[in-house]
């Protein structure tokens, strides 16, 4: 491995662009938001985005991305699931709700926000569609042999990555604000989604990318471009579910802390009475103002 990796640039190994990137981002984040005597990022929110920035620099700028782009399609698999999948959820949920709160008090900007993210099904349809058709062997030759397409590709993936994870974790609800019950079906079928191209590299017995099948056994010979195929349909179905297990969690995690908070909070339409919401009819209240 160290003698094939030594064939490259230093540039290549080190990904200066990729490093500058994540250095201002973090400049960014603590100049904008650690700083500012406005906004209260806890601990774990710092932990987050730290931790977003690190996975974004170990999979694009790291060694990491040479094997990724030369050598295993597996290792491929894996940077584009560690960005979609983690480092995007986690960058999310790294901002505080009062950075929300300032960044979309402009009209237009949430209104915008608004539009995007009252119907979120074309935007799950389109992430996963990108996935998907990617894996296509002719589509994904294409692309993989163009520097300039595969960036864009990563740009646009990484976009409705963002625009479908900010529907799951919803961190503002001034912006999006749909109930748990539906953001958990949203997770759920988020994870059938990807279920037809894991299975299909999971089975396919002959070599399909080109690019991959040229240097299999060159950094590891028992992997061979089958078997390497087969390890990236296992590492995108571990991968996404394992994220999304991850949501699921998350989600029924906080609906019940909803639910607790609204325990025995009465107005004049709705009774909450051990997690049982009751909606006031004409006729209860009308009963209800007798009584009194």
């Amino acid at each position: 491995m160290s003698s094939l990796l030594a064939n490259h640039a230093w540039y290549e190994l080190v990904g200066p662009l990729t490093l500058v990137a994540a250095l201002l981002l973090c400049y960014w984040y603590i100049n904008t938001i650690i700083k500012s005597p406005h906004y209260n990022a806890t601990n774990t929110q710092k932990r987050y985005f730290f931790t977003a920035v690190s996975l974004f620099y170990l999979v694009e700028g790291s060694p990491f991305a040479v094997i990724a782009d030369d050598y295993l399609v597996s290792a491929l698999i894996l940077q584009l699931s560690i960005m979609a999948f983690v480092a995007v959820p986690l960058f999310i949920l790294s901002l505080p709700t009062q950075f929300l709160t300032v960044f979309f008090w402009r009209h237009r900007r949430s209104k915008i926000a608004g539009f995007l993210f009252k119907y979120p099904w074309p935007m799950a349809i389109a992430f996963n569609g990108l996935i998907s058709v990617f894996f296509i062997p002719s589509v994904f030759n294409v692309i993989h042999g163009s520097m300039l397409l595969q960036f864009f590709y990563e740009v646009l993936l990484v976009t409705f990555a963002f625009l479908t994870w900010w529907v799951v974790i919803q961190p503002s609800e001034e912006v999006a604000d749909h109930s748990y019950f539906m953001r958990l079906i949203y997770v759920f079928f988020m994870a059938l989604f990807l279920m037809p191209i894991g299975i299909f590299l999971l089975v396919v017995q002959e070599p399909m990318y080109t690019a991959y099948a040229a240097a299999s056994g060159e950094l590891l010979p028992a992997l061979t471009a089958v078997y390497d195929q087969q390890a990236a349909g296992g590492v995108l179905k571990f991968v996404q579910l394992l994220s999304y297990a991850f949501a699921l969690f998350y989600l029924l995690k906080m609906w019940g802390l909803r639910e607790e908070e609204n325990e025995g909070k009465v107005d004049d339409d709705t009774r909450v009475v051990q997690g049982i919401v009751i909606q006031m009819n004409e006729r209860n209240r009308r009963k209800k103002g007798r009584k009194r």
